[in-house]
């Protein structure tokens, strides 16, 4: 078992390397959103988390790629990466000041926002162009409920979900984070929802920012999306489906990788 202790990136970080191996990722919340901790309904309170880390049981997720470059939670391209770049070069500062400045900054950047035309490319319906200001790609989608943001019930349903924002502004955000409270956002007009296995996206530049699970980095287009089902053994409470069937899951990728490496060292040998 390797235990991440920190946010969404370093979850991430660290399952990248954990993908498809017989050992297990265990999570400590110490992030800002630690939206996949949420998800798999570990405790935020890190005594909490500690404590109850030898009561919770393996499971198997899936995994996102873009390029081939993991993701647990949501890939994103368009006017939200600008707004996490901000947040960047503003982390460590928690006074009200520095509150107020990312507050003004994520206004005027929505403020200014341009929509932009993307060719997305799916597998089951083809190619189309779509005029947006931000593509999001999900593991799996995002539940409505009784205020539940951006939140998971199931993380192995091995599926990406697609959501377009063909509108952005403050009364749209404001709307939609409403909506979200009451658990009814899914049919909003601003979006466009598609439950997808695999997609590329293009854009007219060569390059873009892409948000991925919280970090901003540039990636070349296109940008190739992918779903790994049940490729990452993670160490959490039940969810859903018992918590045998998951366990059983991990131990065969433990077999798995035993007798790869019981063949190789007869090889060597």
């Amino acid at each position: 078992m390797i235990v991440a202790a920190g946010g969404d990136g370093t979850a991430t970080a660290i399952a990248s390397a954990l993908v498809e191996t017989d050992t297990s990722l265990a999570l400590l919340p110490f992030g800002t959103a630690n939206l996949l901790a949420r998800d798999l309904g570990i405790p935020l309170d890190v005594d909490e988390a500690i404590a109850t880390l030898t009561e919770m049981k393996p499971q198997r997720i899936d995994v996102g790629e873009v390029n081939g470059r993991v993701f647990l939670h949501k890939a994103v391209i368009g006017t939200f990466p600008g707004i996490a770049a901000a947040r960047e070069e503003m982390r460590g500062d928690r006074t009200l000041l520095g509150k107020v400045r990312f507050a003004r900054r994520s206004i005027r950047r929505i403020g200014r926002a341009r929509r932009m035309a993307v060719e997305i490319d799916l597998p089951q319906s083809g190619r189309r162009i779509a005029c947006v200001h931000s593509v999001a790609i999900a593991n799996n989608a995002y539940d409505e409920g009784l205020g539940r943001f951006f939140s998971r019930q199931r993380l192995d349903r091995g599926t990406l979900t697609l959501y377009l924002l063909k509108r952005l502004s403050i009364v749209d955000l404001t709307r939609l984070a409403v909506e979200m409270l009451l658990g009814r956002w899914r049919r909003d007009y601003a979006l466009v929802i598609e439950d997808v296995t695999a997609a590329v996206i293009r854009t007219w530049r060569p390059e873009a920012d892409v948000m991925i699970d919280g970090e901003v980095e540039r990636m070349a287009m296109p940008l190739s999306f992918s779903i790994r089902p049940r490729a990452l053994c993670v160490i959490a409470p039940a969810i859903g489906e018992p918590t045998e069937a998951g366990s059983a899951s991990c131990k065969a990728a433990e077999t798995k990788a035993a007798d790869g490496k019981a063949a190789d060292a007869v090889q060597q040998g």
